[in-house]
């Protein structure tokens, strides 16, 4: 196959443009007779020849039109080629894979791909939802570019392969039926609740989550049924089966059960993004990352407190 130099065609394509040998050097920054040398290699690598002599100065062959004329798309995707490469680098282009727990993907990451799909439609995120802890596991893997999980289950911070990224502290509101004696209360407290029957998994983040919050709160919660979905949980807070800790970005409206947030103890759950290091640095992931930064920043307001109604 014929042998295609596109600095030699760039270089004949000047001349073209240029008209004298000395124009295309000056105009190239080149001596004359590297741009000489240059042409009569380009004619032997496409064996052809690709310039007349016409007293002091050349003139293209038709073969060297021909070859030109087929150059000029070159030209023209390698122009395209650049421009793409410049919108990568500059963050405007490029695939992110994500992986998300489950509340995260519509209260964080569904907002901020949406943000980007407006300033930045260049970059395509492909969401993945996982647990928190296998979000890790598939960020190591190579498998998602970023990782939103919880802190709790987030590797330690002199971990080598990850830069970790605070996003939000998640308010925990406590889910109660909407008959409970302390649904109504001024001043609820987690500990005023020690009594009651609590709804949360066996194992897992949120387990460790209900724990952690009630010890702080000076008891230990008694665990009257294990659920993991927070739909299964909230249908049974209504059902008057029990209360539970519920993730302020997980909240569905249910007409029995009342959001209340407790006035002392306030527990929270931290939610952060993860990436491997050095990865932060590819421009498309950094926009991302900032697009949640955002949608984390603006998320505001909790339960209105029933106490305050009258």
């Amino acid at each position: 196959m014929t042998e295609w130099d596109v600095r030699k065609l760039h270089i004949l394509r000047t001349l073209r443009e240029r008209e004298t040998v000395t124009a295309t050097a000056e105009a190239l920054r080149m001596t004359p007779s590297a741009v000489s040398q240059q042409l009569t290699n380009l004619a032997r690598q496409l064996g052809v020849p690709l310039l007349q002599a016409r007293g002091r100065r050349v003139r293209l062959t038709d073969a060297a039109r021909l070859v030109l004329r087929h150059a000029e798309a070159v030209f023209e995707q390698l122009e395209r080629a650049e421009a793409e490469l410049a919108a990568y680098v500059q963050g405007d282009v490029g695939e992110v894979r994500v992986g998300a727990f489950s509340t995260a993907v519509p209260a964080l990451v569904v907002p901020a791909v949406t943000a980007l799909r407006a300033t930045h439609p260049g970059v395509e995120v492909r969401v993945r939802e996982a647990e928190a802890q296998e979000a890790y596991e598939l960020l190591a893997a190579g498998e998602v570019d970023l990782a939103l999980s919880l802190a709790a289950q987030a590797p330690s911070a002199a971990d080598p392969r990850f830069t970790a990224v605070p996003l939000l502290a998640d308010p925990l509101d406590v889910a109660l039926p909407h008959g409970h004696p302390l649904a109504r209360a001024e001043g609820l407290r987690l500990a005023d609740l020690a009594a009651e029957p609590w709804i949360f998994g066996g194992s897992g983040p949120w387990s460790d989550i209900t724990r952690g919050a009630c010890e702080a709160a000076g008891f230990s919660p008694v665990q009257g049924h294990s659920a993991a979905g927070w739909t299964a949980i909230l249908a049974m807070v209504e059902a008057g089966m029990g209360v539970a800790l519920v993730p302020r970005m997980a909240a569905e409206r249910r007409d029995g059960v009342v959001m209340r947030e407790p006035v002392a103890d306030r527990p929270v759950r931290h939610v952060v993004a993860a990436v491997r290091k050095g990865a932060g640095e590819g421009a498309a992931v950094g926009r991302v990352v900032a697009a949640l930064r955002a949608v984390a920043a603006a998320a505001r307001g909790g339960p209105q407190d029933p106490s305050a109604a009258g």
